[in-house]
């Protein structure tokens, strides 16, 4: 297949609640069924909106997921390009896999929870229930993405902890973009809203205890839909 060939859908503009979850859905599916041949260049942004009659940044978050399952490369300046008919047995985030962050994160936000129950400040909670209120109120799925990755910002700040704040914010990236994909492939949003919650209340309440342990079972909650995702390329 020569690369400067486009492929773009010949389908019905997509309708649906979640339509990035849509897009997203309509392009593996045609990927993993071969009717997109390795090498393959994918239309633009705007040429996929078009086609399925959404915006390009609902576009974006669809070939951001195909890229962390590993079906899409996109190279700056030349397109996003089919890669594997199958998935990656692991989520490409950018510099981080989902493994790096599965071996990571529960050593940094789970003490930073721990901490953040006995060290936060009043502005600290305003900062905390003000992006848990935004998230249930969001409908937009990349906002949404973005306030998850700030809450977890907003826990390891409140630890007080500066290496726990700078890590979080160094991973920052490849959390958000493992939550917009597990968002989409695995329905996490609605369980994450309510786990957020109980950590925010432990560490309102000051009990360090029930804050990690609620953080660790968010994190692995995570991890499992994660999993859910790899067992499913296998």
């Amino acid at each position: 297949m020569n690369l400067s060939d486009s492929w773009t859908p010949g389908q019905q503009p997509i309708a649906r609640t979640s339509a990035s979850e849509a897009v997203f859905h309509a392009l593996r599916s045609a990927i993993e069924a071969q009717e997109i041949p390795l090498g393959t260049k994918l239309g633009s942004e705007a040429s996929l909106a078009a086609n399925y009659a959404v915006s390009r940044s609902v576009i974006r978050e669809a070939l951001r997921s195909c890229a962390a399952l590993g079906l899409t490369r996109t190279e700056t300046g030349r397109g996003t390009f089919v890669i594997s008919h199958r998935p990656t047995r692991d989520l490409v985030l950018g510099g981080h896999s989902s493994a790096d962050l599965h071996e990571a994160r529960p050593h940094i936000e789970i003490p930073a929870a721990e901490l953040a129950a006995s060290r936060r400040t009043a502005q600290d909670l305003e900062r905390l229930n003000g992006l848990i209120e935004e998230m249930e109120q969001e409908d937009g799925a990349s906002t949404w993405v973005e306030l998850d990755a700030a809450f977890h910002a907003a826990v390891a700040r409140a630890s007080g902890n500066s290496v726990f704040d700078r890590v979080v914010g160094d991973i920052r990236e490849a959390m958000a973009r493992q939550s917009e994909t597990v968002n989409l492939v695995a329905g996490r949003r609605e369980p994450s809203n309510r786990e957020h919650r109980v950590i925010v209340a432990a560490i309102a309440a000051g009990d360090p205890h029930a804050a990690a342990n609620a953080m660790a079972q968010h994190l692995k909650a995570v991890q499992q839909a994660v999993s859910t995702i790899v067992r499913s390329t296998e």
